[in-house]
């Protein structure tokens, strides 16, 4: 029987073939006959069985690591009160969080493949196309104020920290709405 055919869900299938692989393989090495090779394979079989158990409660401890970790995160990035967003050079939104969605007043995962700059005004897209710029050619965080706008609609003022990552060469920028504090405002 070819391993296409065995079904590994079937546990009556499963016990038939290890059964049949069982018997084959006595008849290769002969029949333990001797009351010590018996012995000595129940002690190995026990001993794989702790192994195996060592190992399980290993998996589960790293499973409630791993649970707690996302959980974490969760809490530090989805539900933070500043908006997060990861960028790529042309400034395609990739990742950002609930608070960066309601800042541009649009649905988190509708956003997914935007480009951000759409949402950045026209009369502070060549300060946000100078901040974007740096970001990329240089390796220190930087920063600016602009008016984001959709549709010649206002949004509101924010302040912008924007760094690059190493590793995936995406731009990681934060996004605080400033509307209530900005001198923008007043222009």
């Amino acid at each position: 029987m070819s391993n296409e055919e065995i079904d590994y869900t079937n546990a009556e299938m499963l016990r038939r073939i290890a059964e049949e692989k069982l018997a084959e393989n006595e008849k290769k090495s002969g029949n333990l006959t001797n009351e010590t090779d018996v012995k000595k394979l129940v002690h190995e079989l026990q001993v794989h069985q702790i192994e195996l158990e060592m190992q399980n409660e290993e998996l589960r401890q790293a499973y409630e690591t791993t649970e707690a970790a996302l959980k974490k995160y969760t809490m530090l990035f989805d539900l933070a009160p500043v908006g997060y967003f990861l960028l790529d050079a042309e400034g395609t939104i990739s990742e950002l969080n609930f608070t960066g969605a309601d800042i541009l007043k649009e649905r988190r995962f509708s956003l997914i493949g935007s480009n951000f700059k759409l949402f950045v005004s026209e009369t502070s897209r060549p300060v946000f196309n100078n901040f974007f710029r740096k970001i990329f050619t240089g390796s220190a965080k930087e920063t600016c104020e602009v008016l984001l706008g959709h549709n010649k609609e206002p949004l509101c003022y924010v302040y912008m920290e924007g760094v690059v990552a190493d590793v995936e060469h995406k731009c990681l920028l934060s996004v605080i709405d400033i509307s209530k504090f900005s001198l923008l405002n007043k222009e």
